[in-house]
């Protein structure tokens, strides 16, 4: 049974139930599937006419109910926070998105990071690059190296803490890069997501400030927007228990990796806060510096590894920023408009509809289920619309 579910008055009372029965079958035909243990979805009209909010099934194994405002990991959702970390620091003039990375890093973290056929391209990745998957370096947590096993799998026989300074020994010593650093005024650049880049912008973050990353978040997110629910986890409170993700049957307890990720930890109802900001221009000093986010697209390739739990065709990617929409070869009958916003390997997601003027925000908190919000999404527009 679905909890806590809220909304706001539309045109009547009438079609508000009308739309608050279909919204709640959604949530519960998305709970449905074998193995995801619980749902949280949130929707908001931009105009604030519409809001909703539900959530579904038990929030850790020993029964604690999922309600809307329990807090979750929202995984690479915490992409589109780190990017416009980077941005406000842009406009601030302390990065410039054409600088070389190796000016603002040290050469003992980054020397030979990107290395390939023989040509070490390191000193010409930017922040630009970083920032759109456009570097050609390999990802830390879930390529596998020549006989070994990825990071993924590693913490799923035990958890484990690392730092940048370790993924990126990794990424150096055992992974190989795909393509050299894209050219940035090309037109058909290739593009690959990898979790490296950003681990990168988050070092970059911590030279630039001075402050860790969970302090700097606080200052340049966090603290401006009023997102009290929203923490990195090296600064979560104790009182704060985020839901389970789990891995199928199992629960997934890796708090020392977790940690060291750094992914945040949210609700539903800051991140939509967050994603009003962000479209709205309130994010930055200048509101026009979110258009550098969504102006350029590139989309993903195929890929064919199993393992990976990250995004790959029709997805688009811009500046820390997702664009997703079905192809019409793939749904012929029904036209669903894009959406932009950023997904996570644990099936969550936060993304603005322009068309519709809806924000959306979620998670099932199932790495098995990583693709669970490009095959939701399109049902919940379907009804919005």
């Amino acid at each position: 049974m679905a909890r806590n579910s809220q909304q706001k008055p539309v045109q009547s009372s009438i079609e508000a139930g009308a739309l608050s029965a279909r919204l709640q079958k959604l949530l519960l035909q998305l709970a449905a599937p074998r193995n995801i243990h619980h749902a949280v979805v949130a929707v908001e009209k931009g105009d604030g006419t519409i809001r909703w909010s539900g959530a579904v099934g038990k929030a850790d194994p020993d029964g604690r109910p999922m309600d809307t405002d329990t807090p979750f990991w929202i995984a690479s959702v915490t992409k589109l926070y780190i990017a416009s970390s980077i941005l406000k620091l842009m406009e601030r003039d302390l990065v410039h998105l054409e600088a070389p990375m190796s000016t603002l890093l040290p050469k003992s973290l980054i020397s030979g990071l990107h290395r390939l056929n023989g040509v070490d391209y390191t000193g010409q990745i930017t922040v630009h690059h970083l920032l759109g998957h456009l570097s050609g370096l390999p990802d830390y947590f879930d390529e596998r190296p020549p006989g070994g096993k990825s990071l993924l799998e590693q913490l799923i026989e035990r958890d484990f803490a690392f730092t940048i300074q370790d993924t990126l020994d990794m990424v150096r010593d055992r992974l190989t890069p795909h393509f050299p650093p894209q050219p940035l005024d090309g037109r058909r650049p290739k593009v690959r997501y990898s979790d490296t880049n950003y681990q990168l912008l988050i070092a970059i973050i911590e030279a630039v400030t001075g402050q860790p990353i969970q302090t700097a978040l606080a200052d340049l997110i966090f603290k401006p927007l009023g997102l009290e629910q929203t923490w990195h986890p090296a600064a979560k409170p104790e009182s704060v228990s985020p839901a389970t993700i789990w891995l199928d049957k199992r629960p997934l307890n890796i708090p020392l990796a977790m940690r060291s990720f750094g992914d945040l930890i949210s609700t539903a109802s800051d991140l939509l806060r967050f994603m009003r900001a962000l479209v709205r221009g309130e994010v930055f000093d200048a509101p026009t510096t979110f258009n550098l986010m969504i102006e350029r697209w590139h989309t993903f390739g195929f890929s064919l590894n199993p393992f990976r739990t990250s995004p790959g065709w029709p997805i688009q990617y811009g500046l820390g920023t997702m664009r997703f929409q079905i192809p019409r070869a793939l749904s012929p009958f029904r036209s669903i408009p894009p959406v932009i916003g950023h997904t996570g390997s644990t099936g969550s997601w936060l993304f603005y509809c322009p068309a519709l003027d809806f924000y959306l925000a979620g998670t099932v908190d199932q790495v098995a289920a990583a693709a669970a919000p490009f095959r939701f999404v399109p049902k919940l527009l379907h009804t919005l619309a």
